[in-house]
């Protein structure tokens, strides 16, 4: 992670990631394709929580997938956080308004370098590690099957693991909205 005098992580609960096999079978069409089909059905095999943050100077990732989602989990994240960092720099947390990133008054106090910045609710997406979190789901989890949570725990870690090896900061984007999105954009928001 960066190591700057001020450093802004964007932090993020991914909550319950539900792992499952998926029930295949192979079908042929018309044509005489031979294709995967998915069954509605699916064997659950648990769910784990991943606390992500993002060093968006560097496009950095740490993440922790733990078994439950605690407050207690929530700040033993925040310790291995802080660690990486030295006392006089400035940290800077942007969360969401999940119920274990509050009342954790007794920790900011013995951390006196680290600042929590809160979304708005319903605004998740201002957080860039959401970017993230959508790259993670398609290049790693769409379509894959675990048969348990210890497989699936260390497919995350693998994946964080490479990912930064080439990560890179996100870039804002401005985007160019023409007249006829815009009206759109305004009708379906009086709607």
């Amino acid at each position: 992670m960066g190591k700057n005098r001020h450093s802004y992580l964007l932090f993020f609960v991914h909550p319950y990631l539900l792992f499952f096999v998926h029930c295949y079978l192979l079908i042929t069409t018309r044509n005489g394709k031979l294709i995967r089909a998915y069954k509605s059905t699916y064997k659950r095999n648990g769910t784990l929580n991943l606390f992500v943050a993002l060093d968006i100077a560097s496009g950095f990732i740490t993440g922790k997938v733990t078994r439950y989602k605690t407050r207690e989990d929530f700040l033993a994240f925040m310790d291995t956080i802080v660690k990486e960092y030295s006392k006089t720099t400035e940290i800077h947390v942007i969360l969401d308004n999940y119920c274990t990133h509050k009342k954790n008054d007794l920790w900011l106090n013995n951390n006196p370098n680290v600042h929590f910045h809160y979304t708005p609710t319903s605004a998740s997406w201002l957080n860039m590690v959401e970017i993230w979190f959508g790259i993670f789901s398609i290049k790693s989890l769409k379509g894959a099957s675990f048969r348990s949570t210890d497989e699936l725990m260390e497919h995350i870690e693998i994946y964080i693991e490479k990912y930064n090896k080439n990560c890179q900061p996100f870039k804002w984007r401005k985007r160019e909205v023409k007249g006829a999105q815009l009206k759109n954009n305004i009708e379906n928001l009086c709607n």
